[in-house]
């Protein structure tokens, strides 16, 4: 089970940190990710760490954005900064471990201009 948390409305420039906790059984070897979907488009990647550190981010948010996680506390961190109006979206967080994917429910990020 996963459980985001964080969003809310913010002006444009303006940060925000997301947090993602998981619970029941997280196995070590696993991708954490942040997810994005604005109304009337796909859902889409806006970053993902492995269970070792390894990082992605899509091209829109590099520079911007910094995902972390906390294996002791399995919670997952999306750090965002220099938000933008087009970056309002809910965000989801999901899990990859053993060839299942675990989704949460998403938080909603508002960016105003």
């Amino acid at each position: 089970q996963l459980q985001a948390s964080g969003g809310g409305l913010v002006q444009a420039g303006g940060s925000l940190r997301l947090s993602c906790v998981t619970s029941g059984s997280i196995f070590s070897l696993n991708v954490m990710g942040w997810y994005r979907q604005a109304p009337g488009k796909q859902r889409e990647l806006v970053s993902s760490i492995s269970s070792s550190g390894s990082t992605n981010y899509a091209d829109s948010v590099k520079g911007r954005f910094t995902i972390s996680r906390d294996n002791a506390k399995n919670t997952m961190y999306l750090q965002m900064n220099s938000l933008k109006p087009e970056d309002t979206a809910v965000y989801y967080c999901n899990i990859f471990q053993r060839a299942m994917v675990y989704w949460g429910k998403g938080t909603q990020v508002t960016v105003s201009s």
